[in-house]
């Protein structure tokens, strides 16, 4: 039997993920040995046995067969959270693609443990009267800090630490002083940060209408039944699918069980975690990028030790360790942000399938434009799906307007906005309503090119174009090179260089100029960096503190504003025109989330959607809010060209510092592909060829793509590569995996 080898990280702690020791599996362990188990072996000189968990195995070492210790044993325990979360590091690398190394940071994101906050007290230990007469005592002795000190303890059983030292001005050794002769006790005890901060309370709960109650039925039933499973609800903007969530998380609760609530942006977190914590209380936490270090440590604790029931948050909050997982919801499935762009490129979606089957848990997918793949596995039973066609208490969808700007243009209009939304928008602000303007775009964002010769101002390190800000500066937004906007154009030394900009920041600017009395709010990449930047933003439109809001895609993505009566689509195009086989897709879902925000309160709302393609499908769907009929068109596209979810797909990206040397090796690899699995497994190989973006940071970038209906083949493929760059031990080009990508290379 071929030797067997095990990775074992011997302290689980997260900042030691960095380094795995290899052990020999004996051949009566090769059956209980695997990724995700807790082994004892025998660690250090003295051989001392230790517990470690198994993070990978292979047939090979890099250290003399002879040299290498054994595994001693298997621990015979039902599976840890920790244990768990090694398993899916493991599914990770195995089909996705990626060292283990980068799989387990991923999974055990917490890089350094943290000192735990300290909360310190004074406590007396004697009588009123006993402190009274000391106090005296220390006056006498004009010993002022003690009688300070003292003087507070005669009212006071306990007092915080801190207010005695810095309120009373008095010294650590004072009060250590004062603890060795008996008068007081200093204690502490260790207290985890809290990132969530609500101040207000109250919870009108909402009368559930029927559809709503079957579903939570339904999912929770299933769950009792031990078919836990995964549930779609696809239900149109507005239907009240929050309520779903909450209703199945508080039934999971009461079952003693914990859930994982998925976000597709963090701007999303703020409206979410009102609602939970007003329905759950401090039982609910937040993990997302914009906390501290220290906060992110907490929450993985807390969640451990179960003083957490729920964690919201986007991708990364997947991986969060509860011990006692009963259900994960990911709302807006369909948002191309639950894709990972750094390997392992996961999709949250299907990792959250697989860490649901480790746990017996269940998963609800939601959303209002789900994707083609989960539609798709609905339809063909992989999925249980639930469809909720209308809003509760009777408010309709919006009206739509769907405006030709070719038309517009014809008719002499150069505004930014078609007559039809400046109508509304002034409309609206006479009746003190509020209104959203979407564009899919940031900043200042275009291009600058010379009128006279055409040259375009690129980026001397990426082969991008340079997008020109308001501060006079041109920005490459791949690798953040600057320089300043010349006055004449470098080719020709013709001064009519002029930028091509449709950015939020010139919205903003144009809103002022046409209304200028309007209170406005911008909300992109740019006006969010700062931490709790979103929660401010969005707490003062949700109070009617401004009368437009003006934004990017983070603006359209499940929010609830009852006030907004008004949405405008000023660019519905920009998603259409990309060179990639989800555009269709996408341009529908953000159309139809755009107009989603409109009348969800009391009054009716109104949609302007502005076009230079008014009757593409996505277009014309869109305005319908019809999704059956988008998707009908849209599968028989991917059935034609055999693009996912209708086959799989593999996009393999070689990034190298000498293009020659990515051209060979892309050429290496697609004729390895083809020679051993193409022909015999019906592997189609398209490629390899430069990339769209050929250059990145003076990194060459080329690209080539398999196909095939099952996934494994791909994995297979992907294996077969994997093995192919260790033997070659390339050095100066890097090959990375992406099944299925969300964006094409």
């Amino acid at each position: 039997m071929t030797e067997q080898y095990a990775d074992v990280i011997i302290d689980i702690s997260h900042e030691k993920v960095d380094r795995v020791f290899q052990y020999r599996i004996p051949s009566e362990l090769m059956k209980a040995v695997r990724p995700g188990v807790l082994v004892h072996v025998p660690f250090g000189r003295g051989n001392q046995d230790k517990m470690g968990y198994v993070v990978d195995i292979s047939d090979r070492t890099d250290y003399p067969a002879e040299k290498i210790k054994m595994v001693t044993s298997v621990e015979d325990k039902g599976m840890s959270a920790e244990s768990r979360q090694i398993r899916i590091a493991y599914w990770l690398k195995s089909q996705y693609g990626s060292t283990t190394i980068a799989a387990l940071k991923t999974v055990l994101p917490v890089k350094q443990k943290r000192k735990p906050l300290e909360k310190k007290k004074i406590v007396r230990c004697l009588t009123a009267a006993e402190i009274e007469q000391a106090a005296m005592e220390c006056g006498r002795k004009h010993q002022k800090a003690k009688e300070r000190v003292l003087t507070a303890l005669q009212t006071e059983e306990e007092l915080p630490y801190e207010l005695i030292r810095q309120k009373l001005n008095v010294a650590a050794a004072t009060l250590q002083t004062l603890e060795k002769q008996g008068y007081l006790k200093i204690e502490s005890e260790n207290y985890y940060r809290n990132p969530v901060r609500v101040s207000d309370m109250r919870e009108s709960r909402p009368v559930l209408n029927e559809t709503q109650r079957h579903i939570i039925e339904e999912v929770l039933a299933a769950y009792c039944a031990g078919e836990p499973g995964v549930h779609l609800v696809h239900g149109v903007t507005g239907s009240g699918k929050t309520e779903v969530y909450l209703g199945i998380i508080e039934g999971m609760l009461a079952m003693g069980k914990q859930a994982i609530m998925l976000i597709p942006e963090i701007a999303l977190t703020y409206q979410t975690l009102i609602r939970f914590y007003r329905r759950f209380g401090d039982r609910v936490s937040v993990m997302n990028s914009t906390l501290s270090a220290g906060e992110k440590y907490d929450q993985i604790e807390r969640a451990k030790a179960g003083k957490i029931d729920v964690i919201i948050g986007p991708r990364s909050a997947l991986f969060t360790p509860f011990p006692n997982l009963g259900v994960i919801v990911v709302d807006e499935e369909h948002e191309s942000s639950y894709k990972s762009e750094s390997a392992p490129r996961y999709h949250a979606r299907e990792t959250a399938i697989e860490i649901a089957s480790l746990s017996g848990a269940s998963v609800v997918l939601g959303s209002a434009t789900p994707s083609l793949e989960a539609y798709y596995r609905a339809l063909k039973g992989e999925y249980r799906l639930y469809e909720m066609k209308e809003r509760p208490g009777g408010s309709m969808l919006p009206a739509v307007h769907t405006i030709d700007l070719r038309e517009e243009l014809r008719q002499g209009n150069r505004s930014m906005f078609s007559r039809k939304l400046q109508e509304l928008m002034l409309d609206r602000l006479r009746r003190g309503e509020q209104t959203i303007l979407f564009l899919n775009r940031r900043g200042y964002a275009g291009f600058v090119s010379c009128r006279s010769c055409g040259h375009v101002m690129k980026c001397p390190h990426c082969d991008v174009s340079l997008s020109e800000h308001r501060n006079g500066m041109l920005v490459c937004h791949y690798c953040g090179y600057q320089e300043r906007k010349p006055t004449k154009c470098p080719s020709c030394r013709s001064p009519y260089l002029l930028g091509f900009k449709a950015g939020t920041e010139q919205v903003e600017e144009a809103i002022h100029r046409e209304f200028p009395k309007a209170r406005v709010l911008r909300m992109d990449a740019d006006t969010t960096r700062k931490k709790e930047s979103y929660e401010k933003i969005l707490s003062t439109f949700a109070d009617q503190g401004a009368d437009i809001l003006v934004g990017t895609q983070m603006i359209v993505k499940g929010h609830d504003f009852p006030a907004v009566t008004l949405v405008g689509v000023l660019a519905a195009d920009l998603s259409l025109n990309r060179s990639d086989y989800r555009a269709g897709e996408r341009t529908f879902q953000l159309l139809t989330q755009a107009a989603g925000r409109a009348g969800r309160g009391d009054k009716p709302g109104e949609v302007v959607i502005q076009t230079y393609q008014p009757e593409h499908y996505s277009v014309v769907f869109a305005a319908r809010q019809d999704y059956g009929g988008f998707y009908g068109e849209e599968i028989a596209y991917r059935e034609l060209l055999g693009y996912p979810p209708v086959e799989h797909m593999l996009a393999v990206l070689i990034v190298s510092r000498m293009q020659e040397d990515g051209e060979a090796l892309g050429k290496e690899m697609t004729e390895l592909i083809r020679k051993e699995m193409g022909d015999a497994a019906g592997l189609r190989v398209i490629g390899p060829t430069e990339a769209s973006i050929g250059k990145i940071s003076d990194l060459y970038r080329h690209t080539f793509y398999l196909r095939h209906g099952d996934y494994q083949v791909l994995v297979k493929a992907k294996d077969r590569m994997e093995n192919f760059c260790r033997e070659r031990a390339l050095k100066s080009q890097t090959v990375q995996f992406d099944f299925d990508p969300i964006n094409t290379y």
